[in-house]
């Protein structure tokens, strides 16, 4: 992700990035707070260096292979997969692992 972020930075000649905008998929094990700490662990010294992790969280969405039908589930309810509209229960997953940067805030 921060090479992302730096390689951006330097080809549009930012000076400093001010914060980076992330999508992340519900399933993604990972913490807002350790995230935060490890990018400014790497971000040390770069362009990043105190910008700011703007996470926003995308559901888990599946879809139907029945009836097409897309839905969103929680991540508890995984193992009970059923489509609300007709009932199937093979599902094929469209988002929910997802990680990628949205956008970046810079000066």
């Amino acid at each position: 992700m921060l090479n992302i972020v730096l390689e951006h930075a330097q080809k549009h000649q930012v000076q400093k990035v001010l914060a980076v905008h992330l999508e992340i998929g519900k399933l993604k094990d990972f913490d807002e707070e350790w995230i935060q700490q490890y990018f400014d662990y790497l971000s040390r010294g770069t362009l990043a260096d105190g910008a700011k992790l703007k996470i926003e969280w995308i559901p888990v969405v599946l879809q139907c292979q029945a009836c097409s039908h897309s839905f969103d589930v929680e991540i508890e309810r995984l193992t009970e997969i059923q489509c609300p509209r007709c009932a199937a229960t093979n599902c094929s997953m469209i988002s929910g692992r997802d990680y990628r940067v949205k956008q970046i805030e810079v000066s």
